[in-house]
């Protein structure tokens, strides 16, 4: 059965507090239970991991080589910075499709640049949660367009 890692980085565990003006009133756990009822309908199995940490979201990365078939990831600010969590998902060959809550080509300039993008498969920003769930969707289609479901 197809397996999906949903991966999401620093501050996401503040969801539904943190700037709701920006990110919604939508909590982490909320999301997740989304994922899962998605995932039901998929016929896919998802796990979900959060972390404030870069080295563990790294480490995430590469546990997921050989374990899922792909990863929806929101690496929050690590998107910005991270050359590790790039180079992660260069070397785990675990198709990865970023993911924003926010329409980050429309805030500040320094959100424009994205060190995931390069070596994601596709991105998809600024439709709050349901992000997740369009998300989810691209993963599979891009799973079954390539063979590997």
């Amino acid at each position: 059965m197809t397996s999906m890692l949903i991966l999401n980085g620093p501050n996401l565990n503040l969801l539904g507090q943190r700037q709701p003006e920006v990110y919604g009133h939508t909590t982490l756990a909320e999301i997740e239970q989304m994922c899962r009822t998605k995932a039901d309908a998929l016929s896919v199995i998802v796990s979900c991991l959060q972390s404030n940490h870069e080295g563990a979201l790294v480490d995430a990365i590469h546990a997921a080589r050989g374990v899922y078939d792909g990863i929806v990831l929101n690496a929050g600010a690590y998107t910005h910075t991270s050359v590790a969590l790039m180079d992660a998902i260069s070397s785990a060959q675990v198709p990865v499709v970023e993911l924003h809550l926010s329409n980050i080509h429309a805030r500040e300039a320094f959100r424009h640049k994205s060190f995931i993008a390069p070596v994601a498969v596709g991105q998809i920003c600024g439709f709050g949660p349901a992000g997740y769930g369009l998300a989810m969707d691209a993963l599979l289609a891009h799973l079954v367009q390539v063979g590997a479901v």
